[in-house]
């Protein structure tokens, strides 16, 4: 029996962390992954901590967007800063393209391989800087 290669291994679990999004404009998810295949963390569309949740009160939209959402890739990492876990040359693995200001917050933290299912509002801007700092970014199919 052939086994699944990382990359759908971790795009597949990468789908499920998504299923836990609560707010239903995007189910998000992201698996940040060390340079040893290990699940460093994980990280959904979601409300701040002990705050309502989109699913349960509605959106607080702002020119187009709704600002009560924290974003997949900035659960993962924030997870990783508040416990003191090193993500600096982890790859991500993200169901949907990141946003500009997650693209910076990725780069910034040393991720240095994005993978991703979804070319979601892809921003020019997000490419240049992947490209100019040398980050691997893949879509995944």
């Amino acid at each position: 029996m052939a086994r699944v290669s990382w990359n759908e291994y971790f795009m597949d679990i990468t789908k499920m962390v998504a299923t836990r999004s609560t707010c239903d404009r995007a189910l998000v998810g992201c698996v940040l992954v060390n340079e040893d295949n290990r699940i460093v963390s994980t990280g959904y569309n979601g409300s701040v901590a002990g705050n309502a949740h989109c699913d349960d009160v509605g959106h607080t939209m702002r020119d187009g967007h709704c600002i009560a959402t924290i974003h997949a890739e900035m659960n993962a990492l924030l997870y990783c800063a508040k416990e003191g876990i090193s993500v600096k040359g982890c790859k991500a693995y993200v169901t949907h393209f990141p946003c500009l200001n997650c693209t910076k917050a990725l780069i910034q933290a040393g991720i240095s391989e994005i993978y991703y299912m979804n070319s979601y509002r892809v921003d020019e801007y997000a490419l240049e800087l992947f490209d100019k700092n040398g980050i691997i970014y893949k879509k995944l199919d």
